[in-house]
């Protein structure tokens, strides 16, 4: 019994989260009219996206500061090149302005994405972590800030262990519910907040049983809700993002309508991967319509 015990508990250590926040393979995207986000790589012609995370490129706002809107125009380089200038711009007494502190919190997160030193990779994230929890300090209207909080939340609790990530779950859907109560027209945030909901409609009973060990009113969401979410994030920017389609198909699964899950199964694999996490979820995707 011990032994099966522990088995789970791995079990629970390596997939409770998988599905929810993970860090991204690449940059998220914000747009103020949509981030995997959570998180993203090169923009596609019709629009920005998610990379593991992520989605989050942003449409800049005509009240940012030069330096805000200088750097989303970098976003379509690499992330290096955004850190090196928003850093620059920091040392040589630039603004610390909500725009310039959450994009650097998003430019961490992409270069951890991408590190493949675990002391960097962790060195970036908490430093990510620092410059949302600055920007959301100089602006918590910003429904940007608190989407990168979230992130980034989740980010340091892939150092911090399950437990401490379970613990700040509420926090991250509060910041995603924010975030969409501030833009409501933002896809990501859409997206990112049915993961959060998938993520705890499909524990199964034991991992439910290890949550309720943790929280005296465990996280609880429904397959309605997730989808609610997907679904609305996918009206505001069809085919965005493979992965919210997959989602989109996984979630119908789970409710028991074959005809449509297969429809979003299919769109998303005739989708052309553009990285990682595009292939990872079309590669699902493929697996899933096998087995209707």
């Amino acid at each position: 019994r011990n032994a099966m015990a522990a088995r789970r508990l791995l079990s629970v250590r390596r997939g409770l989260f998988r599905a929810l926040l993970q860090p991204a393979s690449a940059r998220t995207r914000n747009t103020a009219t949509l981030c995997l986000v959570g998180a993203a790589p090169a923009r596609r012609p019709a629009a920005a996206f998610l990379g593991a995370l992520g989605l989050l490129g942003a449409a800049v706002h005509a009240a940012e500061s030069k330096a805000a809107q200088d750097a989303e125009a970098l976003y379509h380089t690499k992330p290096l090149a955004v850190y090196d200038f928003l850093q620059q711009h920091l040392i040589t007494g630039g603004e610390r302005s909500a725009g310039v502190l959450w994009r650097l919190a998003r430019a961490c997160h992409d270069l951890a994405a991408e590190e493949k030193d675990a002391a960097k990779k962790k060195a970036l994230v908490f430093e990510g972590y620092a410059f949302a929890k600055e920007a959301l300090e100089a602006d918590d209207n910003d429904f940007a800030c608190h989407k990168w909080m979230a992130i980034m939340i989740s980010d340091t609790g892939d150092f911090e262990g399950l437990k401490e990530k379970l613990l700040h779950s509420y926090t991250m859907k509060e910041h995603f519910e924010k975030a969409i109560a501030l833009n409501p027209d933002d896809a990501t945030s859409h997206h990112l907040l049915g993961l959060w909901c998938f993520t705890f409609a499909d524990l199964p009973w034991y991992q439910r049983q290890i949550v309720a060990a943790v929280f005296a009113t465990p996280p609880t969401s429904s397959y309605e809700e997730a989808f609610s979410h997907f679904i609305a994030a996918e009206k505001m920017d069809p085919g965005f993002y493979p992965k919210n389609q997959m989602m989109l198909g996984k979630t119908y699964l789970r409710l028991g309508n074959k005809v449509e899950a297969k429809s979003w199964l299919e769109k998303c694999v005739a989708t052309a991967p553009q990285n990682a996490d595009d292939r990872a979820a079309v590669a699902e995707a493929a697996q899933l319509l096998k087995g209707l």
